[in-house]
């Protein structure tokens, strides 16, 4: 074995972890919306409900975690309209680690409610993504056999 062996191990952990956490991206939290992000969904009486719209780019950061360990990461995601309720999602993200770029569908569930899954091909990591959005924010949560990451997005 060579003296490099635990470096090239350590460095496959780290970018592994990093995918993780990239993938957590996907998922907008704590993201504000702006006006033209919203779309009315319907009206209940003299109340209106608001479905905000994820399409566009955002970015932040938030906390993954992985076998023993936590690391922070900060995220850029694009997200675009693939039909009536469904988005695809290209995310990178970055921890002290790495960096890794991830890929996600998602549709709506319920009122501000996302669900899907992502997947990362270079590392071959692929999970469930959940979307809260609340006013003008979002909380993603990722999860893998390996991994979960919660995020917080804004525009």
């Amino acid at each position: 074995m060579s003296s490099g062996t635990p470096h090239v191990t350590f460095l496959r952990l780290a970018a592994n972890r990093l995918a993780i956490v990239l993938t957590a991206i996907f998922a907008p939290s704590g993201l504000a919306p702006t006006a033209n992000s919203q779309v009315s969904a319907y009206a209940q009486g003299p109340t209106r409900t608001t479905v905000a719209s994820l399409e566009g780019s955002w970015s932040g950061g938030g906390t993954v975690s992985f076998g023993g360990g936590t690391e922070q990461a900060r995220c850029r995601a694009r997200f675009r309209r693939a039909g009536g309720q469904s988005y695809t999602v290209n995310a990178t993200c970055a921890t002290a680690s790495g960096r890794a770029a991830q890929t996600a569908t998602v549709r709506q569930v319920g009122t501000n409610r996302y669900s899907g899954r992502f997947y990362n091909s270079e590392y071959s990591i692929s999970g469930v993504i959940d979307i809260i959005v609340r006013g003008s924010s979002q909380v993603v949560r990722l999860t893998s056999d390996s991994a979960s990451a919660v995020l917080n997005l804004s525009r």
